[in-house]
């Protein structure tokens, strides 16, 4: 066997230290020399098979290898079958109608259903008996028929390839709810519900990001405020990189011009034709208009030695060489400067850790305040059959009955692609129809959603609730990314003052914890688009694309972003969802502000997860609805902070380490 692939098969599928058993090894290399598969495309048809058959532990064995292999072999004969039956149809499609011309028939189909004669006549005439009122609603069956024949056909590696026909099923009836999937920092104990609620509210809010900025006039993009924003980003870059590694203005270059001696470059990574796949051959790095005037030049990779890992958008710097002017040999790349940790003097967090008492009488002074419960979750929130809201109800319930002290909540709310939303037919309570002719989809809000939200607030009245909108939420009048809140007064919505809308992204305090919430699914795209060499820095995947994040100083560093085509398919007819709908302008509006956040939220129709990555809690809750199912959320148990005596005697600004002290659980609703 070649040590060398053992070695990568090891780095790609071993979990902790423990090398793969021999007869997994034997069987990885025979799936790999039946489908002639690198390492790489097998690692990318594992994840897609496990995201398909809802393997989230992702365990590898000679049984669950062995299903693999049918799936592709499946997958393989489905491939051909339809190649040789499209053959066949293009084949008959030339065919010399002659037999309908001694007929006297309708040779080119012209006339086929207009006259009794033709095969189409009586299609045509059953078909006008039942013709629908233009202005009737849509019938259920016809949308219910709809849903269930649509396809989850992904064709990229990180989508399910063949999926099987699967049947809807009913809230009621979902699998293991309250299951938890996976726990960060199983030592600490979850947090146990007070006997009643607080009398006081144990968390305050104060916002990082200026949300007034977000109100802009969307539809309005320049291509020159554009270019100047994807410039700008690429010399402030530049400035981190000089400032870091203290390299002199003279040691900077463009990569696109040719020199004989080496230069430090910065651009951004891109790929040299906009339809395709980013790869080791296709790899061009993009220059500011300052330095190189915005050309590119392909990048020679090789002696890397196979340790790197890029996407399209990421800013890079290198150290290198362009003797040929035909393109860049990099020599090292210059790994960029994080933003500092999130600190707080010593007074304030004393003052939050009181806080946390919930009242002048809730505890002796001398006791430890009880950590923070907060659930996120994240929409849709209703399967493709119903708008009944089920999930939302349940996670609101759980908030209710545990006394959580923060439920925080991204979008779509009220979803443009859910099948039913999109086709119009669905029912309003009565209480929404009392006037008619002014129901809108604030309606719809009002009386589907904010009642499960209204509800929580009257159990527990100190609870804050943070709602963040989506591109896809129908009531935004927002259209793209960066996005301002719903626009919406709350009154409009018939919402309680406990619950705050703010834009998308948002950074914040929440106490002392600096949380960033995105409800855009970057980790999606990032995960499409990455390239990645034979041997990265960083194996895991899912804290590889998080620290993409964390690297970049954005909630959403990807450019361009992917085709709608390669995100997870929707339920409406066309089956393409919404898409990224960004606003290149004021991409700058997108970034992290001023310091590493504590906890980014980060939701993805990737499987749900929570990692530590450079000291920040990445948590990705899931979907709390998928199109077919139930689907997860997460709950973080945020402990107090500790000061050493010498932190509290000091003045100097103290880390929050949050990582931590902090439990979070990933868990079915």
């Amino acid at each position: 066997m070649d040590e060398g692939e053992i070695q990568e098969l090891n780095e790609r599928f071993a979990t902790g230290d423990k090398p793969l058993e021999h007869n997994v090894v034997v069987e990885l290399q025979s799936i790999m020399q039946l489908h002639s598969l690198s390492v790489q495309d097998l690692f990318f048809k594992w994840e897609s098979y496990c995201m398909k058959m809802d393997m989230a532990d992702m365990k590898l064995s000679v049984t669950t290898l062995a299903a693999l292999k049918q799936d592709l072999l499946d997958a393989l004969e489905r491939s051909n079958r339809s190649h040789q039956v499209h053959i066949k149809t293009e084949k008959r499609t030339v065919a010399t109608p002659r037999a309908a011309a001694k007929s006297g028939g309708d040779v080119f189909g012209m006339l086929e259903g207009m006259v009794p004669s033709t095969p189409g006549a009586r299609k045509l005439n059953r078909s006008a008996v039942k013709k629908r009122n233009p202005l009737e609603t849509p019938s259920m069956s016809r949308v219910k028929h709809d849903i269930l024949s649509s396809s989850l056909d992904y064709k990229s590696p990180l989508r399910l390839e063949n999926q099987p026909e699967s049947r809807l099923i009913s809230f009621n009836d979902r699998q293991n709810p309250g299951e938890i999937m996976e726990a960060l920092n199983q030592h600490l104990k979850p947090a146990e519900p007070p006997i009643a609620p607080f009398e006081e509210p144990r968390i305050r809010l104060t916002a990082l990001s200026d949300q007034k900025k977000l109100n802009y006039k969307t539809v309005t993009m320049k291509l020159s405020e554009a270019a100047a924003i994807l410039d700008e980003r690429i010399d402030d870059f530049q400035a981190l990189v000089r400032d870091q590694y203290k390299i002199d203005e003279s040691e900077f270059g463009s990569a696109a011009s040719q020199s004989t001696t080496a230069i430090v470059a910065v651009g951004r990574i891109a790929c040299d034709s906009s339809e395709g796949k980013l790869n080791a051959a296709s790899v061009v790095l993009e220059t500011a208009r300052r330095t190189g005037n915005g050309r590119r030049i392909p990048l020679n990779l090789e002696k890397l030695n196979g340790c790197y890992q890029f996407f399209p958008g990421q800013i890079v710097a290198f150290r290198g060489i362009n003797s040929s002017g035909k393109e860049f040999l990099v020599h090292e790349v210059l790994n960029i400067p994080l933003l500092h940790s999130a600190a707080t003097e010593p007074a304030a967090i004393e003052e939050h850790k009181q806080r946390l008492r919930g009242g002048p009488d809730a505890m002796d002074s001398d006791d430890e305040p009880a950590p923070l419960n907060i659930i996120f979750g994240s929409g849709p929130y209703s399967a493709d059959d119903n708008l009944d809201f089920e999930p939302l109800h349940a996670l609101c319930t759980q908030a209710a009955d545990t006394y959580a002290d923060m439920l925080v909540l991204t979008g779509p709310f009220i979803d443009v692609d859910h099948p039913l939303i999109a086709t119009g037919d669905f029912d309003l309570p009565e209480e929404a129809m009392d006037e008619p002719d002014t129901v809108t989809m604030s309606t719809v809000f009002k009386y589907m959603i904010t009642p499960a939200l209204n509800r929580v607030v009257a159990s527990n009245p100190h609870i804050t609730i943070l709602l963040i909108p989506s591109v896809r939420d129908v009531i935004s009048r927002h259209v793209s990314w960066p996005q301002e809140g719903f626009g919406l007064a709350k009154k409009d919505l018939g919402l309680h003052k406990a619950v705050r809308i703010a834009g998308n992204p948002m950074t914040l305090f929440v106490n002392e914890m600096v949380l960033g919430v995105s409800s855009q699914d970057i980790l999606w795209n990032l995960r499409q688009e990455e390239l990645v060499g034979p041997k990265p820095a960083t194996s895991d995947t899912m804290s590889r694309i998080s620290r993409y994040l964390i690297e970049q100083r954005h909630y959403f560093p990807i450019f361009p972003p992917i085709d709608r085509s390669k995100l997870p398919r929707v339920g409406t007819e066309e089956g393409t969802p919404t898409g990224t709908v960004l606003d290149t302008s004021y991409l700058a509006l997108g970034e992290m502000v001023d310091v590493r956040p504590d906890v980014v939220i980060a939701p993805s129709a990737l499987p749900p997860f929570a990692k530590v990555v450079e000291s920040v809690l990445v948590i990705n809750p899931g979907f709390l609805s998928k199109r077919r199912g139930a689907g997860t959320y997460a709950r973080m148990t945020l402990y107090p902070p500790t000061l050493t005596e010498e932190e509290a005697s000091s003045t100097e600004m103290v880390s929050h380490k949050i990582f931590a002290r902090a439990r979070v659980e990933i868990t079915r609703i």
